[in-house]
């Protein structure tokens, strides 16, 4: 029976679906947050996502993947969108695509990076500049749900100007939020500019449990240095759950 709803809801998430734009929300100069509606939406996890497929008039079909940004909503899902530059559908998506447009989407997809309500123990998030998309989502779903564990997040960002969901991203009631500037740091911030160091890491993982699950997601390279990092701090790889782009 088990396997059967398994397959039954892996089943749903290979259906695409119309998605209507409702709303556009800028995070920084580059990347936004874009709502939609989605007719028959099943429901998703934290830390899932899902694929978008454009399709031009004559015909030609593109489809990228991108981390939702909100925990469950009804038919109402929020996407984040990093415009690449030259990209083929990240500009249009981020700047073109009018209010009111349908695109197509098919998920949720992914059930091994997501958070679940009713998990006790503290949880390390770190974030590579916009793989805080699903982490934010996850800080969201925990707020939602007022309870779990204590959550820290450790954002590794190019400067303020750059950071996604600072409003989300406030710390209290059991969130705590360390930034990492890699170029620019504010007036006042002691560690000054660089990379994610096993200092920090070190720093952020205090307190957690053996068993307390680390997110990690971002590019490619931060997200390999980070892992290598947390393991040679001696943390178990079977609690390090990784997504990565680029």
């Amino acid at each position: 029976m088990a396997r059967a709803a398994q397959l039954g809801r892996l089943r749903v998430g290979l259906v695409w679906r119309r998605a209507r734009l409702v709303e556009r929300r800028p995070q920084n100069a580059t990347a936004r947050t874009l709502l939609f509606t989605v007719e028959g939406w099943p429901g998703h996890l934290a830390g899932q996502h899902v694929d978008v497929r454009l399709t031009a008039d004559d015909g030609y079909q593109a489809v990228r993947s991108y981390s939702l940004a909100a925990p469950a909503d009804g038919e109402r899902i929020e996407l984040g969108v990093q415009t690449v530059p030259d990209g083929e559908v990240s500009p249009y998506l981020a700047d073109g695509l009018p209010v009111g447009a349908d695109v197509e989407v098919r998920g949720p997809l992914g059930n091994w990076f997501v958070w679940r309500p009713g998990r006790t123990e503290p949880v390390l998030l770190v974030a590579g500049g916009s793989g805080v998309v699903p982490l934010a989502a996850m800080v969201r779903a925990r707020r939602r749900s007022r309870g779990g564990g204590d959550f820290r997040l450790l954002y590794s960002v190019r400067g303020p100007d750059d950071v996604w969901y600072r409003e989300h991203l406030t710390g209290g009631d059991g969130l705590d939020v360390r930034f990492v500037y890699t170029r620019t740091s504010p007036p006042g911030d002691s560690r000054g500019p660089g990379r994610v160091t096993a200092a920090d890491l070190a720093e952020a993982a205090a307190g957690l449990a053996p068993t307390s699950p680390v997110y990690v997601c971002g590019p490619t390279a931060f997200v390999e240095t980070v892992g290598d990092l947390l393991t040679g701090l001696g943390r178990d790889p079977a609690t390090i759950r990784t997504e990565r782009f680029g």
